[in-house]
C-alpha cells in the first residue's frame, strides 16, 4: 500500500510494534524511516539528549531485520517537532506517517496536543494514527469500519483490506450510522471489498441533531462497536461529511482514551 513510511517515535517501547504494524502496510519493496525528534531550542540542550535519543531508535535495526524490512533510524534536533516531521516527509518523499498518541491526558507522549493537530492539518501525505492497544500485537477477531455517510471511507477500506489479507481473511464489518429513518431493520447481506474480500454492513439510525454533535461521535462509535463485541476499529476521514472534518485532535483523543479495543485512524 505504501512505498515509503515515516514513523515518528517518542520512546523505545514504540519502535518494534510500530514497525511491525507498518510492515503490514508496506509494498513488497517498501521501506520505513524511524524518526525521533529532540525537542530543544539550543545546541547544548540537543547535545545533552543526543545519546539517550539514539538509544530510542536502536531497536529499529533489529525489528526491521526480523521482519525482513528495510528500516532506517534517524535522530534530529528541532525547536518545532511538527515542522521537523513534516520536513522529513518532504525530504524522504514519504507516502504516509504512522504514529501513536497517548491514551490519557497525563500521557508523556509529545504527540498528544498541537503536534498531532499540526500533522493532521498540514501533512501532504496520508496519516495513520493508532492507539496503544493497536500495538499489542494480538490478532483482532474482526475489523470494524464506522461511517456516518452512505459509503465507508475508501482509505480506511484499503487499510482494512491490507490487514485482513495478511491475517487469513479477517472479517470486515461496516458500521453505518445514518440520520435517515430505516425502511427495514435488516442488516445488509454479504458484499465484497474492492479487492474481493467479504464485507458485511450493520446499520443504525440516529437523529440528525445527535450526529451533528461532534462531541458525541466517539461515544456512538464505541456503542456500535460493542454490539459487535469490538475488534480492530479503523476510522477514516469522510470526504462528504456536511460538517467539519471528523479526524480532529479532540475526536481522536476522546476515542483513543475510551476505546477498550485497538483503534486506527486514517486521514488521506
Amino acid at each position: 500500500m505504501y512505498r515509503r513510511l515515516l514513523i515518528p517515535v517518542a520512546e523505545a517501547s514504540e519502535v518494534e510494534p510500530l514497525i511491525r504494524l507498518g510492515a503490514a502496510l508496506l509494498d513488497a519493496d517498501g521501506e520505513i524511516r524511524v524518526l525521533h525528534v529532540i525537542s530543544g531550542g539550543s545546541l547544548p540542550e540537543v547535545t545533552r539528549e543526543w545519546r539517550s535519543s539514539v538509544n530510542i531508535v536502536v531497536p529499529a535495526h533489529e525489528a526491521g531485520a526480523a521482519l525482513d524490512v528495510r528500516v532506517d533510524p534517524e535522530v534530529r534536533g528541532a525547536s518545532d517537532v511538527t515542522a521537523e516531521i513534516l520536513d522529513t516527509v518532504e525530504t524522504h518523499q514519504a507516502d504516509a506517517i504512522l504514529m501513536t498518541i497517548g491514551r490519557s491526558r497525563k500521557s508523556r507522549n509529545p504527540f498528544v496536543g498541537h503536534v498531532t493537530s499540526g500533522i493532521l492539518h498540514h501533512a501532504a501525505c496520508d496519516v495513520v494514527i493508532v492507539n496503544r492497544l493497536a500495538l499489542a500485537g494480538e490478532r483482532a477477531p474482526r475489523i470494524l469500519i464506522p461511517t456516518f455517510t452512505e459509503h465507508p471511507p475508501s482509505k480506511a477500506v484499503r487499510v482494512a483490506e491490507e490487514i485482513a489479507v495478511r491475517n487469513q481473511g479477517m472479517p470486515i464489518i461496516t458500521l453505518s450510522m445514518a440520520a435517515r429513518p430505516s425502511t427495514t431493520e435488516d442488516d445488509a447481506g454479504p458484499a465484497r471489498s474492492p479487492r474481493g474480500l467479504p464485507m458485511s454492513t450493520r446499520r443504525s439510525f440516529f437523529s440528525e441533531s445527535l450526529l451533528l454533535r461532534g462531541s458525541r461521535l466517539p461515544e456512538l462509535i464505541l456503542r456500535e462497536a460493542s454490539r459487535e463485541r469490538y475488534g480492530l476499529l479503523i476510522v477514516g476521514e469522510e470526504g462528504h461529511r456536511p460538517v467539519r472534518p471528523l479526524l480532529t485532535r479532540r475526536f481522536l483523543e476522546e476515542l483513543f482514551r475510551n476505546a477498550p479495543c485497538p483503534v486506527m485512524a486514517v486521514r488521506g
